[in-house]
């Protein structure tokens, strides 16, 4: 795990001095957290698959269960080293007050590959829409937020049952909401703010992953993986009316997730 720190938290900072601006920022938090998953796949006919899942996630060091998530997709591969994937993911999570906030996710994707000897470089793209099916001060959060994840992966082949891999994964947003406002530093506090609509795109997340996937038989395999997150956001503080702004800063945070995932083949 400190190997992984050495290498991401220098990216990870680099980012993070990147920042739009000069706004505030909180200082960065950190979290253990934890990933479960179970789910199958189905190979419907040669380079056609259908899938589905389920996915237990806790968060604030394995103390809260911070969302429940199922999914179902499908892949097909067209030509040899591309492969076109889209899904739904339904997800139940819940905020730091216990609160229960449904979200619908729906996902497209492109995955380019290349095999060199032992090794297997690939690239996703993959573009997400997220519904939030809860209420929300609309100049506060996106209710239907857009974003693209970028992940390089590279993996190694050359055991028979076991397969390292390691990658790393851009999310922007695309967006998220924007306004115009005056900050007086003297008394802390916004003037002539306007809210302009859905424009601010931003990373909002840098991950490193390290993984092992060990395929036990044909029809079983277990994916261990520790990933490194560094997160970002914008939290924003307005009436509900939109007419003020209270206040304005980035929110950080560095979470390392265990991720344990079992998958059933046929």
């Amino acid at each position: 795990m400190m190997r992984i720190r050495i290498i991401i938290v220098p990216a990870l900072l680099l980012v993070s001095m990147l920042a739009k601006g000069q706004t505030p920022a909180t200082e960065t938090e950190a979290d253990f957290r934890s990933r479960t998953s179970v789910g199958i796949d189905w190979k419907v006919a040669k380079g056609l698959h259908m899938n589905a899942g389920y996915e237990l996630r806790t968060e604030d060091k394995l103390s809260r269960i911070e969302r429940n998530q199922f999914n179902v997709g499908i892949e097909y591969s067209p030509v040899k080293h591309l492969d076109i994937g889209a899904g739904y993911y339904f997800i139940g999570q819940y905020n730091s007050e216990k609160t229960f906030k449904p979200r619908h996710r729906a996902y497209l994707d492109v995955t380019g590959s290349y095999k060199f000897g032992m090794w297997k470089l690939s690239l996703r793209e993959r573009i997400q829409l997220t519904h939030k099916a809860y209420d929300v001060n609309s100049f506060q959060q996106t209710v239907n937020l857009l974003e693209l994840k970028s992940r390089l992966k590279v993996a190694y082949k050359g055991f028979a049952h076991l397969e390292p891999y390691a990658y790393a994964e851009l999310r922007n947003c695309f967006n998220g909401p924007s306004f115009t406002a005056e900050y007086d530093k003297t008394t802390g506090k916004y003037s002539n703010y306007q809210f302009t609509g859905y424009s601010d795109a931003y990373i909002n997340r840098l991950r490193g992953a390290l993984g092992l996937e060990w395929n036990i038989s044909r029809h079983h395999s277990i994916d261990f993986k520790l990933m490194e997150d560094w997160c970002r956001s914008k939290a924003i503080d307005t009436n509900a009316e939109g007419t003020k702004l209270k206040s304005y800063s980035w929110t950080q945070a560095l979470n390392t997730t265990l991720s344990i995932g079992y998958r059933f083949s046929f």
